[in-house]
């Protein structure tokens, strides 16, 4: 006899005994309830075994699930603790430095700036300050004064008639159906009392982004939601009547997102309310599936040809462009076009391949797009190149949690940033990791009433623009102790990391720029 044949044969005998020994555990039950039938407290013995007999019925004459076949009800057990598994890391397992993708560390110094409570960190450091990949800036003797209300730069080449002025922490883009009412609401209440801008995402402008009346970046996909036909073309009427919203401050062309470059957003049928519907234009019920190119413009000649339409429409409000960068070349092709045509968007966001908020396959999460930071520093490098960077702003994203993400990303050459999930966790997100499946516990990031009436959205206002104001504080704070006046001197030859166990090197060294 062969061993496969061995095996096969233990295995089937193994499953047998479970069958056979669930089968007496039945009949041991049932024996139990005859003896006991005339005796009251047998009577509620039947509430505790004819539940589970049933269920383990039910399982061996299942095919969907091998576990729950050979191992009658307690297979259920593995499943019940595989759905709460990020629960387990999060509370029991990971230190406060390990966690994924925001770590204990970082989503505690959210919550306590959202709260104003003590943010402080007790006897020393937890980080390896001399592991490899290691970062930080030094301090001077001679520390300066700055300025929170300072940390602010203006959005607006000379194309633009309606320049803004940005703070340098911003409300990433998150569509409202991704995000719920209350969510949106609180965002746009809180961007309103903080004096910073709230992005829509490529979902529209619902009423619950005006309400409040928070300045806006109004993001336009590929979907064109909120300026499209009823086929999925590019509404020009209709853009102009949203652009004219006098909270509209800002206009962005996504081409991508970091989440999933090149792939196009989806909104699940489970969010698409009838009020959703409406303000995409889209049925109600169904997978919103935006494609994953622009139907307006299909080479850089053509973007630059719709962003000078978007400009005309809006009245000279400033429009850009958001990309997750991809092939270098095309990026390099765009600016030189702009260099040689004069035309040019007002700002350009970069996102990391690394981040987003949008469901999106693993693929595409993983293994698609140029990381945040090296990203960054080509788009600084390309424009300075060709004698833009001037001109063009550039908004920067990336996990931003604190003040020295914010001062990274400034040193490589962003002008502004954005945060999507730490503002999340300001209103109260718990990284439950269920944004994809409208069952967010929070209230957050689901359509589903009776979780949505948990956020309490006076309070949580209140913490958006908390987080938002302490976090720059602590950036006028840090950018004081290094010794630098403004923001805007901020370069590369500030920011330090350990390439080797021996080595150190400033950015300025790793890429020394143009």
């Amino acid at each position: 006899m062969s061993a496969s044949t061995q095996f096969i044969r233990r295995e089937g005998l193994e499953a047998e005994m479970r069958r056979e020994f669930y089968i007496a555990f039945a009949v041991a039950v049932g024996l139990n309830v005859l003896f006991y039938l005339y005796w009251t407290p047998g009577l509620y013995s039947l509430f505790l075994f004819v539940p589970f007999f049933l269920l383990g019925f039910r399982d061996l004459h299942q095919n969907r699930h091998a576990i729950k076949a050979n191992f009658p009800v307690f297979g259920h057990f593995r499943y019940i603790l595989e759905s709460i598994r990020p629960e387990i890391n999060q509370y029991f397992i990971e230190s406060n430095t390990d966690g994924k993708p925001f770590n204990r560390e970082q989503r505690s110094v959210v919550y306590q700036r959202a709260k104003k409570v003590l943010d402080t960190v007790p006897f020393g450091t937890q980080h390896n300050v001399y592991a490899q990949g290691y970062e930080f800036v030094t301090h001077s003797m001679y520390p300066k004064h700055v300025d929170r209300k300072d940390l602010r730069v203006t959005i607006g080449t000379d194309l633009c008639k309606q320049p803004y002025s940005m703070s340098l922490l911003n409300i990433s883009a998150m569509s409202f159906g991704s995000l719920s009412t209350a969510s949106i609401l609180a965002l746009n209440g809180g961007a309103k009392d903080g004096g910073f801008a709230h992005n829509t995402g490529e979902g529209g402008i619902s009423p619950y982004h005006l309400e409040p009346g928070g300045d806006l970046i109004w993001q336009i996909g590929t979907g064109y939601f909120g300026c499209r036909t009823h086929d999925g073309d590019f509404d020009p009427e209709l853009f102009k009547k949203n652009a004219a919203h006098p909270q509209v401050k800002m206009i962005e062309i996504k081409l991508s997102q970091g989440a999933k470059p090149g792939h196009g957003g989806m909104l699940s049928g489970k969010k698409v309310t009838q009020e959703i519907a409406n303000i995409r234009n889209v049925p109600m019920g169904k997978d919103v599936i935006s494609p994953p190119g622009h139907k307006a413009f299909s080479d850089s000649r053509g973007m630059l040809a719709f962003i000078t339409k978007l400009r005309e429409l809006s009245g000279g409000k400033p429009i850009g462009i958001k990309l997750c960068l991809g092939h270098r070349n095309e990026f390099e092709e765009l600016v030189s076009l702009m260099s040689v045509e004069k035309i040019y968007p007002d700002f350009i966001v970069v996102d990391g391949a690394e981040g987003g908020t949008g469901a999106a396959p693993l693929e595409f999460t993983n293994y698609i797009g140029m990381p945040g930071m090296d990203a960054l520093v080509i788009v600084v490098d390309t424009l300075k190149k060709a004698g833009l960077k001037d001109k063009i702003k550039v908004i920067a994203t990336g996990k931003i949690t604190t003040a020295f993400d914010i001062i990274k990303l400034l040193c490589l050459g962003a002008d502004a940033t954005y945060a999507a999930r730490s503002m999340l966790l300001a209103l109260g997100c718990i990284q439950a990791l269920r944004c994809n499946n409208n069952k967010c516990p929070t209230g957050v990031a689901t359509q589903d009433p009776n979780l949505v009436r948990g956020l309490h959205i006076p309070t949580k206002r209140v913490r958006v623009k908390n987080f938002h104001q302490e976090t720059l504080e602590s950036v006028a704070h840090v950018i004081g102790a290094m010794g630098v006046a403004r923001h805007q001197d901020l370069n590369r030859s500030h920011l330090y990391k350990r390439v080797e166990d021996d080595t150190i090197k400033t950015y300025a060294e790793i890429h020394p720029g143009v």
